[in-house]
């Protein structure tokens, strides 16, 4: 009764990264359905939109004005 370890090291091996394997296919899915559950039940609630949009003009108005002067106070320093 002559044992060859090589070979039997291949079993070990194969049926460990085997199992391995079949369990990170088995959580890649297990996953998947975490999301799609959990995605339906709490879905994302989306930001309301800011109804005052003329606040973001004054806003650039100001900047602009900013801008314009810094450039007229660059040009007169010359």
């Amino acid at each position: 009764m002559e044992v060859n370890l090589v070979v039997e090291g291949l079993k070990f091996m194969v049926l460990g990264m085997g199992t391995v394997f079949l369990f990170l296919i088995l959580m890649v899915f297990v996953l998947q359905l975490q999301a799609i559950v959990i995605t339906k039940f709490f879905p994302q609630k989306i930001p309301p939109t800011p109804l005052n949009q003329s606040a973001k003009k004054t806003d650039n108005k100001a900047l602009v004005a900013a801008i314009t002067a810094a450039i007229q106070t660059y040009k007169n320093s010359k």
